[in-house]
């Protein structure tokens, strides 16, 4: 039952507003003693003529007693409005047991497609930490969408094309060993390409042979062709082992060198419809009059850019998709590029570009520097993924000696702590790297959240009372039906998500949901032989369906769930 809506026809029944004005207006009280869900009478005043509180006092004094709402008081200019706890947390509780890991979950997306694409990683070049934040929003986003009954495609555009794998071959013809590269495909090829800039400063002929290379690339030319290939396919089976770490899966792999036949198609459009025009030798879109710098198309040499190869993507996967949304996980740094690309789309007539939707994210910061790294500055993902299991295990083994499987546990805790720590906040701000809170098991981190949840499941495994039908009569504490009402913002939370596209609405719901259950775990005693048999069955109810909807949430951010801890 939808409490919000039940609430808002009986109010529109009483105050002639219509259903879905009175449904919008009902806000939530800043604290459960003043009720369950407010009405500002503010809205009545100008036609009523009369002060808010007054209106409040009136509507109050309307308002009848019903099963599902105990009371509607007047304070100040609102009608706040209790629900009877009983009856509520009866609805709540048993929509969670019968619906199980569907609870919360909407048809709101059927026959729409979202696409997202995120990670994209560069072919040849280390995954590293960075990858993370595109990589963990997008995985989030994608699941939040198909939660909402959306048809979602996973899309990770990797960089595999361009100029710089003219380099590589260069440098894999001058330095490369097979057997090296074989071993460790991404550090030997970022070595032997590093090695082909330090040698091209002292022998500027290097980057005309390369140029060549990459043309041989352009033209398909076999031998440079099966290189390309070659060094692509070490490249996502390597990182094929982070995202099978991460638990992160994709539908496509189509990245730049996908779309390099399809950009002249773009360009001969843009020309037709008198959009291009020439600047300094370039073929560019003017967008001067949307205040954004001009977009280029051709560069002076006739080659195409990353705008080219991007709007050609959109067109394609409009084509392909038919998609309702096409939302891109990448950085801030690139929003000029994606304010340009949107804007040359829409200035082509292509109705689809309202459907694109940049989803940008901050910077990842390490202000010790204390983190290893095989290569310079590069802080690699999978070191930071081993390091935090490590860092868990050695928490868990000085806790828990004795616990059965811990690298199990270890791992699922370790690369959880990591993935909270990088949806915790808003994506825009920047990420300040730290074990000591990723990794803290009474804070605002994953480890906590976990916790909670192998509590709840301890707690059922050791209790063989049947629960069905419990009666909530005697579990309607404060501590009791505050983790009701927290339960029943679960879908809420999920739907701000979606259209914010902000996994951060999951990861804090899923936060107070967890302290709100350790609240309730403090107050109410569950299985003590004084608690009466009713009250236990109504309470094991309420630890499972805290459970069930824990695992839901952390789902929906990429995490796993341990049953023990």
């Amino acid at each position: 039952m939808n409490y919000k809506e039940y609430t808002g026809k009986k109010i529109a029944e009483i105050t002639g507003l219509d259903e879905e004005t009175a449904i919008k207006t009902l806000e939530t009280p800043p604290e459960q003693k003043l009720g369950d869900l407010a009405f500002p009478c503010f809205i009545l005043a100008k036609t009523l003529r009369k002060a808010p509180p007054i209106i409040a006092k009136e509507l109050s004094e309307k308002f009848a007693e019903d099963k599902y709402i105990k009371s509607a008081e007047a304070v100040g200019g609102y009608l706040n409005i209790f629900f009877d706890k009983v009856e509520f947390t009866k609805q709540v509780v048993g929509a969670v047991l019968e619906q199980k890991e569907d609870f919360g979950k909407s048809k709101i997306g059927n026959g729409k497609t979202v696409l997202v694409e995120y990670s994209s990683p560069n072919i040849a070049k280390p995954f590293h930490i960075g990858h993370l934040f595109s990589t963990a929003v997008g995985n989030s986003l994608e699941r939040i969408y198909r939660y909402l009954g959306y048809k979602t495609e996973r899309l990770n555009h990797v960089g595999d094309w361009g100029t710089q794998f003219g380099k590589l071959i260069c440098a894999y013809k001058l330095w490369g060993n097979d057997e090296v590269i074989e071993k460790d495909p991404i550090n030997e090829l970022l070595k032997i390409y590093v090695k082909f800039h330090e040698e091209a400063e002292k022998n500027p002929k290097l980057d005309d042979e390369a140029r060549e290379y990459f043309k041989r690339l352009e033209d398909g030319e076999k031998e440079e062709t099966a290189l390309w290939q070659h060094f692509r396919e070490l490249s996502l089976k390597e990182f094929k082992r982070v995202y099978d770490m991460l638990g992160v899966e994709f539908d496509s792999y189509a990245g730049e060198s996908f779309y390099s036949d399809k950009m002249d198609e773009v360009v001969e459009i843009l020309r037709e419809k008198n959009l291009l025009t020439e600047s300094e030798g370039a073929q560019i879109v003017d967008l001067s009059e949307l205040n954004i710098p001009p977009c280029i198309i051709l560069k002076s040499d006739g080659a195409t850019i990353y705008a080219t190869r991007d709007i050609a993507a959109a067109l394609y996967r409009h084509r392909t998709y038919n998609f309702y949304k096409n939302i891109y996980v990448v950085g801030t740094p690139q929003s000029l590029h994606f304010q340009q690309i949107f804007a040359v789309m829409e200035k082509a007539g292509w109705d689809f570009a309202k459907g694109c939707e940049h989803v940008n994210f901050g910077l990842v910061k390490f202000p010790d520097k204390k983190l290893s790294t095989r290569n310079g500055d590069v802080v690699f993902l999978e070191d930071v993924l081993k390091e935090s299991i490590s860092k868990t295990l050695e928490i868990i083994t000085q806790n828990s000696p004795n616990m059965e499987n811990k690298e199990e546990v270890a791992t699922k805790i370790g690369i959880g702590a990591i993935l909270y720590a990088f949806l915790k906040n808003s994506r825009e701000k920047d990420i300040i790297f730290s074990w000591d809170s990723m990794l803290d098991f009474e804070g605002e981190s994953a480890p906590y959240v976990q916790y909670s949840y192998a509590r709840g499941k301890s707690i059922l495994r050791r209790s063989d009372l049947n629960f069905e039908d419990a009666d909530f009569k005697n579990a309607v504490s404060d501590e009791e039906y505050a983790l009701v009402v927290q339960l029943n913002k679960f879908a809420d939370a999920i739907s701000d998500a979606a259209d914010k596209n902000e996994p951060f609405y999951i990861n804090r719901y899923v936060t107070n949901l967890a302290r709100q259950f350790n609240k309730f775990y403090g107050a109410c005693p569950i299985l003590k032989d004084d608690v009466p048999e009713e009250t236990k069955k109504a309470r094991l109810a309420l630890v499972l369906a805290t459970c069930t909807v824990i695992k839901s949430a952390l789902y929906l951010l990429g995490i796993e769930t341990v049953e023990s801890m």
